[in-house]
């Protein structure tokens, strides 16, 4: 007999970490390839872990609500076979050590920054005394003006004390209320830090409800407070003429899902607006890594998506510039109802390079949409409304009834200027009032 490892797998490039919700297979089950062992969750979503190959479930390593790094052995297959060296199931995995050799990888914070050269998360390095700091730290402290010394006497909630992302929002919301003692080499040091931060305490009267977050409620609080604490936000405003739409889309709704099975909505159509700009300004389509600007040159737009739980998720469309008006609403309408019924693979929500939210599904005319993270830009498009505007002709100016909707663009001021997000902006709205309202389904 021979081990196969089972490997925590990688759920996205900001996805560091999974939680074991449910053992579907226990110890001593029989499992067929593709047969479903676990379901695991991530802040992006709930997905089953089927078995890469044929075998008897030998030994459970984690247990239920257990939070695993992606990569780690989770457990071992016994599969037939002569081999006695465990099989991994990732490639080019290297020999398992004797138990007692392994050690403890340190525990690395989600939605940290990616690397240039590969679609891995780059891992924490280690500081003077041995203690380590992820990318994400680091980044946090170089911003505040942290130093090491200063660093090394925070106080950390992380695995062997690592100081998170969590600590050093308290941190630094805190710092220098509290004098706070460390020792240096032996020695008793005053410095001026902040203990943790005590819970507020809030008082609720006969009437109110308290509500716990759920786990994903949680996840997105954390991944939006990043977000803003990463990216100096920026958004910009314009007003489009979508009349033409309006008219195309209400004349053609009926034949197109006649003649393709799908109806059609305004996010397609918006799509393609988007992705056209993004090939005039192809350096809204980045990341930042540190110093340097990672330029993508996959067009994937994810789409927020509003859950029925309240929750939101961003499923996403691979190469939406290979995708013509028809292959887009095909991809919209697929996303957005297996979304609404957590249906979507890990693949599906991983990999978005720029985002778009429909903040007029909800009435709204505007918002200012907080990046998605490792993105450096996101549009929000609001409610379309009828509106009196001025229209030039060759007889003079009229004024007429318009179809007009308001287009905002957040963006990460660090990286994209006024000119480059105002500009990038205005030719989304370009390419929706340039829309052929002639052309056939």
């Amino acid at each position: 007999m021979a081990k196969f490892e089972l490997i925590m797998p990688k759920m996205g490039e900001s996805i560091m970490e999974a939680t074991i919700l449910n053992w579907v297979k226990k110890v001593g089950d029989k499992i067929s390839m593709d047969e479903t062992i676990l379901e695991i969750a991530t802040d992006k979503v709930d997905s089953e872990i089927p078995s890469p190959v044929d075998g008897v479930l030998s030994e459970i390593l984690y247990k239920e609500n257990d939070v695993v790094e992606i990569g780690k052995v989770i457990a071992y297959i016994a599969t037939e076979g002569e081999d006695e060296a465990p099989k991994a199931s990732k490639e080019k995995k290297s020999k398992k050590p004797k138990k007692e050799e392994v050690q403890e990888p340190v525990q690395v914070e989600a939605l940290e920054k990616p690397l240039v050269q590969k679609e891995t998360v780059q891992l924490p390095s280690v500081q003077n005394g041995g203690r380590f700091y992820s990318p994400l730290v680091k980044n946090m402290a170089k911003t505040e003006g942290i130093g090491l010394e200063e660093l090394s006497a925070i106080p950390g909630s992380g695995s062997k004390g690592r100081v998170t992302k969590k600590d050093m929002l308290q941190y630094i919301e805190n710092r220098g209320k509290a004098p706070v003692s460390s020792s240096s080499n032996g020695h008793s040091v005053a410095k001026s830090i902040s203990a943790p931060a005590t819970p507020t305490t809030h008082f609720a009267s006969g009437t109110d409800e308290i509500v716990q977050m759920d786990r994903m409620r949680k996840l997105i609080a954390d991944h939006m407070v990043m977000s803003k604490h990463t990216s100096p936000h920026v958004t910009s405003f314009i007003e489009a003429d979508v009349t033409d739409i309006v008219n195309w889309r209400n004349k053609n709704k009926k034949k197109f899902q006649e003649k393709f099975g799908e109806k059609i909505t305004f996010t397609p159509i918006f799509m393609e607006a988007v992705v056209k700009a993004i090939k005039d300004f192809p350096l809204i389509n980045v990341s930042v890594n540190d110093d340097q600007i990672i330029i993508k040159k996959d067009i994937n737009i994810g789409m927020a998506a509003a859950l029925p739980s309240g929750n939101l998720i961003v499923p996403v469309i691979k190469n939406a510039d290979h995708l013509n008006l028809i292959g887009l609403t095909k991809s919209v309408n697929d996303l957005a109802n297996r979304a609404r019924a957590n249906k979507l693979k890990p693949e599906e929500i991983q990999g978005g390079t720029f985002t778009l939210t429909n903040v007029g599904t909800f009435g709204n005319v505007m918002g200012t949409p907080i990046i998605n993270q490792p993105q450096v830009a996101i549009l929000a498009v609001g409610a379309i409304r009828k509106k009196p505007a001025v229209k030039e002709t060759e007889y003079g100016d009229v004024i007429v009834i318009r179809q007009m909707m308001f287009l905002s663009l957040s963006y990460d001021h660090r990286v994209v200027d006024g000119f480059l997000g105002g500009s990038f902006l205005r030719r989304i709205g370009d390419y929706l009032e340039a829309f052929d309202a002639s052309q056939e389904i």
